[in-house]
């Protein structure tokens, strides 16, 4: 029985000296791995960031947004971190204007879409 579990262990030893291998290729799966996880994930949320804060900088009074909320309205005054943005579809009933940040603005939409609703 003791002698059973001593070439048992000589033999684990054995396969565990023949696996290693070089370790470069041991760490390649995990190296493909990340490469993949950059170019599908990383690398296009990258550009989305970099086209937000581009559409942002652009922003000048008149144009017609769409916030993260989903909120559609044109832009009536613009500050550092802030816009003011009329969301009243009819000029009869007077303005109505709210307050939100200038990250939460998702789009710009062409001149005449708040006419068409």
């Amino acid at each position: 029985m003791y002698i059973n579990s001593i070439s048992n262990l000589v033999m684990i030893q054995a396969n565990a000296a023949v696996s290693e291998g070089n370790p470069i290729l041991n760490m390649l799966p995990i190296l493909v791995m990340f490469l993949v996880l950059y170019f599908l994930m990383i690398k296009p949320q990258i550009k989305r960031q970099k086209e937000h804060k581009n559409l942002i900088s652009n922003l000048s009074e008149n144009d017609e947004i769409i916030t993260s909320g989903g909120i559609l309205g044109k832009i009536k005054k613009i500050n550092e971190n802030y816009v003011v943005i009329d969301i009243s579809y009819s000029a009869d009933k007077g303005p109505i204007e709210i307050t939100t940040q200038k990250n939460a603005i998702i789009g710009v939409l062409p001149k005449g879409t708040m006419k068409s609703l």
